[in-house]
Order: structure tokens, then sequence, then C-alpha cells
């Protein structure tokens, strides 16, 4: 790659992206910083603008559920440029909920956003980072590995995307195209004040599945308090973005690689429906 590398990346108006953005023009990239509505690129700004790297982030309009965005998006680049190094699929949402409450619509959407727009972001990326000699790096979740209660739409999308990209990885290398996912597990206030949930409202709306909603929710909000910040998990995907030879598969945390850790040695599926079996229980057991 050139030394300043060319990276767009998703979802940069909050949280892991924000950070993500900041922490690789820190690194000495150039960042495209993409959001759907860029009217929220304030917090971002005055973010590189404190860590004295303005200069190398500009925000852009992409919205990756939509063709068109990501084509015009890329050719601004490209224009601009000459050149892209480097992605980061990080635009995501999450929903919490069950299929028998809320029906197909939640799955659709969640799936649109979570994963269909990470492969459509990549595939359009793909001839561009051949080109470079670049990299794909997508921020997925210990919920791309672990199946979680009521996460079933949010968790359906990371665990497909990991599929993808798992599948992708040794195609790309062959032309010369590093791949990546990095695995967050909780992180600072993305739970609830990222969906905007009104957790009274959504367990009176769950039915003969409220009690183990609350459990649930209980549980998750106190897991949430000690929850890694948004910089500590964009520190490995900038990581993966400098390294000579960046790793398939990173989580963000040592929880979150014990957490994965679970699934990936539990071969007959027992150990991880106890464990999260257990998060439904009225005491948290």
């Amino acid at each position: 790659m050139e030394s300043t590398r060319i990276v767009l990346i998703t979802g940069t108006s909050s949280g892991i992206g924000l950070a993500a953005a900041v922490a690789a023009a820190r690194a000495g990239c150039r960042v495209v910083a993409t959001m759907r509505d860029t009217g929220r690129a304030g917090n971002l700004l005055r973010a590189a603008e404190e860590a004295g790297v303005a200069g190398r982030v500009e925000v852009e309009r992409l919205d990756v559920t939509d063709p068109v965005s990501v084509a015009d998006c890329l050719a601004t680049v490209l224009d601009r440029y000459g050149r892209l190094d480097a992605v980061v699929n990080n635009a995501g949402a999450g929903f919490v909920g069950t299929v028998e409450q809320d029906g197909l619509a939640p799955v659709r959407a969640a799936m649109e956003v979570n994963y269909f727009g990470v492969v459509e972001v990549t595939r359009a990326a793909l001839p561009h980072l051949r080109a470079s000699g670049g990299r794909v790096v997508t921020v997925t979740s210990v919920g791309g590995v672990v199946g979680q209660p009521f996460n079933e739409a949010y968790c359906a999308a990371k665990f497909a995307v990991e599929g993808f990209m798992e599948s992708l990885a040794p195609v790309a290398a062959t032309v010369g195209v590093a791949v990546t996912v990095v695995e967050p597990g909780a992180v600072a206030s993305e739970f609830i004040g990222n969906q905007d949930l009104d957790v009274p409202a959504l367990i009176a709306a769950a039915g003969p599945y409220g009690p183990a909603l609350r459990a649930y929710v209980d549980r998750t909000l106190k897991a949430f308090g000690g929850a890694q910040t948004p910089e500590e998990a964009a520190a490995p995907i900038v990581a993966a973005l400098t390294a000579e030879r960046p790793p398939f598969r990173v989580q963000t945390s040592e929880t979150a690689r014990a957490f994965v850790g679970a699934k990936l040695a539990d071969a007959d599926g027992s150990a991880v429906q106890a464990m999260t079996g257990g998060w439904l229980a009225a005491d948290g057991a």
C-alpha cells in the first residue's frame, strides 16, 4: 500500500465508527467517513478537530442499503484520490425482540443493513482494492458467533456476515486483498442509547415472553455497565488496517475472546445453550 492509505469507513456518525475514523486518521490514513445522514456529522468533526486530524477526515454520504449511493460514493473517492486502499464495514443496526411477536419485517430490515449492506459495499469496492492490494475490515460482533436471546434478527445478520467474509477471505487473498472481521463485545452506550429502546413498552409488547425479556434486559444492562469504550473497540480495527499481515478474525477484548471461545469449543452446543438460557432466569442465574 501507499504510505498514506485511503480508507473508507461506513457508519461513522457515532460509536465505534466515529472512534475508528478518528483513530485511523491519527494513524496517518486519509479517512472518507461515511454516514447515511451527513447532518449528523457534528460529533465526528468535533472529535477530529480535538484530535488534531480534521484535515485527514472528510465526510461523505453513503447509504449502504442503496446500491446507487454506494456507487456514487466510491466514484467520488476514486475521482478525488485515484485509488482506494481499504474499506471498513461498520454501519449496522440492532434490534431487540422475538419473531413470533414482531414478525418478519425487523428480520428483513436487519439483514438489509447488517448483511446485504456489507455485501454491496464490499462487492463494489473489490475491483479498487484489487488494484491497490488493499483490505476489507468488517465489524461484526460476538453476536455473529454466539446467538443471543431476543437478538434473533441481529445475530442472524451477523452470522451471515461472518460466513460471507470467512468464505470470501481465501478467494480475495488470491488477488491480493486481505479480509479481517473484528468482533466487539459490549460497547458502552450501544445497547440502549443507540437503539432508542423504550424498555417498559418493549416488555409490555412481548406478551408471554415478557418475563424472559425483562430478565434479559436487566442482565444485559448490567453487562454494559462494564463495557468497552468505542475507542477501545476501534483500536483493533486500526491495527487491522495498518498491520503487515492482519489476522482474519480478532476480538476487541479478553471478555469477547472468552465469549467467542466458549462457542468455538462447544461441539454439541450444550454449553452455549446453558449459558444463554441462564440469562432468561428471573434471578439472573
